[in-house]
């Protein structure tokens, strides 16, 4: 079952959406996060920041994610080179 939205505008004592001749009414582009397929929709810039504030959160997380990986790498990294080190300076001082 679809829900079908009524167009009334909160912002305009809920009268019918002016659509194109309101300054809020604007264009999507993008990928469909499920599908992977091109989308171009147009709507209220209202009743889009739901759906781009939970994209947002998406790629925050993603972000996180990236920066939690690099940083788990160069600890590695660094014990690996404080271990090399160490035994060059236990190697010097034998």
């Amino acid at each position: 079952m679809k829900l079908e939205v009524k167009q009334n505008c909160p912002l305009n004592n809920f009268e019918p959406c002016k659509q194109f001749d309101c300054a809020w009414f604007m264009k999507i582009s993008g990928t469909h996060p499920n599908t992977g397929e091109p989308t171009d929709e147009w709507g209220c810039s209202m009743a889009w920041l739901p759906v781009l504030l939970i994209e947002n959160a998406q790629q925050s997380r993603q972000t996180g994610a990236a920066v939690e990986s690099l940083r788990n790498k160069m600890i590695e990294e660094q014990s690996n080179l404080v271990q090399f080190i160490s035994e060059s300076e236990i190697k010097r001082l034998k």
